[in-house]
């Protein structure tokens, strides 16, 4: 895979993770509001659901290049993306457990990413 195509993963899991950070918003709007239809549950849940678009647009013109085994491992690069900003945004808990095991996670990665192909 070429440089651009990395980079295009890492960006469609960025826009992944904040699809996520931001349905976490609607939920909170929801919940504060009580209302599915407030102006901040629908503003945010579009803007979510709009990330997820592009995202998905982004990985099929990845797809025409890459091969889909391995390119899908940087997926998991999200688990990775979302506590962390969940940790920095909603102040949510990130144990040493839950951080050693996103270090293994960006580990694998890293040997997934250098690694030739098969």
């Amino acid at each position: 895979m070429t440089l651009t195509t990395h980079l295009g993963a890492i960006l469609c899991v960025a826009l992944i993770a904040a699809g996520q950070v931001m349905f976490k918003l609607v939920a909170s709007a929801l919940h504060s509001s009580g209302r599915i239809f407030d102006g901040a549950v629908v503003g945010w849940g579009i803007a979510a659901l709009s990330i997820y678009g592009v995202a998905t647009l982004l990985w099929i013109v990845l797809l025409q290049t890459a091969p889909l085994g391995r390119l899908y491992p940087y997926m998991a690069l999200s688990f990775v993306l979302v506590a962390l900003a969940s940790w920095f945004l909603f102040h949510e808990t990130v144990s040493v457990g839950h951080l050693a095991g996103l270090a293994l996670i960006v580990g694998g990665l890293l040997v997934i990413a250098t690694s030739a192909p098969a």
